[in-house]
């Protein structure tokens, strides 16, 4: 299996190649040069996600160098679970696609894990630690961070944009220390987006480090959250005969390419539809054919606060005609007065406690037309615990979120961070390595 750039098919890499990099060299993003074709019964026996992600996957690890390493690493990366749960009856045929039960309760934990586990195993030269640069919004740092925390070939660098974060979400971001650097950045996330992406361009960067990325943008991250998707759909299927639909909360659009890779694959997925917070940038776009990436706006829903989302690249890559790209998918912008509102109607109606990002996919099914919502099974992709959010999400359900255990013990260590301007100078001064503040 060959991956191409997003702007030259010309240029391929092998999937190891294409995942030390990151990012093109043409700054393109990587992608299939094709995708494989699967039927239901290609799965049959498989109920695990380790299991469902191994068949899922192999297509496209043959006869790549980390293609004997498969099974190894997809029991790594996928050794908690995804459980798809029905939600009650007054719900109508409403299920939940809990993301949120690995180390950092967030959905990036799959593609963080999957990720080290691929570059675990590719040589690595002594004295020269590839750095891997990551810009988050919120989730993916942390993810990130855990996933590669401790590991003697990596060294980590953070970027979030500081006041922008939930304050549970900042201590995940800065609580690592020894190999992982965590930068405070003076602006947005698209600043920090714009940032690494910078750095990737920079050819001093280049000769003096092995940069490599952990953000959507790699093909590390994207193919493993097919496996979700993937095995989510599959058990709607064998229950009652039907692709399911699935509400997907969306920023930077990779859970959204991840989705639309497994229904491309042929696995039995209905329509999808994009739940976005008060940036806009997306539903106008699908909506007019004009792509107007703009900064982005501060909203509840902190990890999809995108302006200029990378993945949309990859996206129109796929259908590049918009009127193509908005049959194939929906897309919704939900303010946060109604990420409040749905907060609290689902926990009185249903015993649910969403986050805010989950909550604007669950105001997505709410408004819904009735028979829309009566077609089919219908998937609220939960995306990170509420407890991540607390002091947005307590004071709306009047009570205590429980926190979950790895999550408690992160939350008592100490925090470290560095503040840096949002400029590519600002972060060459970091990677030359001053201390924390």
């Amino acid at each position: 299996m060959r991956f191409t750039s997003t702007r030259d098919g010309g240029l391929t890499a092998t999937l190891s190649e294409a995942i030390r990099q990151g990012i093109a060299p043409d700054g393109g993003l990587y992608v299939p040069a094709r995708f494989p074709s699967f039927r239901v019964a290609d799965f049959d026996g498989a109920d695990t996600l380790a299991e469902v992600a191994e068949r899922l996957l192999a297509p496209f690890f043959a006869r790549d160098p980390l293609s004997g390493c498969l099974s190894a690493i997809v029991r790594e990366a996928f050794s908690f679970p995804a459980p798809l749960k029905d939600l009650p009856r007054g719900a109508g045929r409403l299920s939940v696609l809990e993301l949120f039960h690995g180390p950092t309760a967030a959905f990036k934990d799959f593609g963080a894990r999957f990720l080290a586990a691929c570059l675990e195993r590719q040589p690595h030269e002594a004295g020269r630690p590839v750095t891997i640069l990551v810009a988050t919004s919120g989730d993916t740092g942390g993810a990130v961070a855990a996933a590669f925390h401790g590991k003697p070939w990596a060294r980590v660098v953070v970027l979030y944009p500081e006041g922008l974060v939930s304050r549970r979400q900042q201590q995940q971001l800065t609580c690592w220390g020894d190999n992982v650097t965590s930068l405070a950045v003076a602006g947005t996330f698209d600043d920090c987006q714009r940032m690494v992406k910078e750095a990737f361009a920079d050819p001093e960067l280049q000769s003096r480090f092995e940069l490599s990325s952990a953000n959507s943008i790699n093909i590390g991250r994207l193919l493993p959250q097919s496996v979700y998707y993937a095995a989510g759909s599959l058990e709607v299927w064998r229950r009652e005969g039907q692709a399911a639909g699935f509400i997907v909360p969306s920023g930077n659009l990779g859970n959204v390419v991840a989705c639309l890779w497994a229904r491309l694959m042929g696995l039995p997925i209905g329509p999808i539809e994009l739940a976005h917070n008060a940036n806009r940038t997306v539903p106008d776009f699908l909506s007019s054919g004009e792509w107007q990436p703009r900064p982005g706006l501060a909203t509840l829903a902190s990890a999809m606060d995108v302006g200029n989302p990378s993945n949309m690249e990859r996206l129109r890559w796929l259908s590049p005609d918009w009127r193509e790209l908005a049959s194939q998918v929906k897309a919704h912008s939900i303010t946060d007065e109604r990420i409040r509102a749905r907060i609290r109607a689902d926990y009185r109606a249903l015993g649910e406690t969403w986050c805010p990002h989950t909550a604007t996919a669950a105001e997505v099914y709410a408004t819904m037309p009735a028979t829309q919502r009566g077609e089919r099974r219908w998937v609220l992709v939960a995306t990170a615990h509420p407890a991540k959010f607390d002091e947005i999400v307590e004071p709306l359900v009047a009570t205590r979120v429980p926190v979950p255990p790895g999550l408690a013990a992160l939350l008592g260590l100490p925090s470290r961070f560095t503040r840096i301007p949002a400029n590519l100078a600002g972060l060459k001064a970091a990677l030359g390595g001053e201390g924390p503040s």
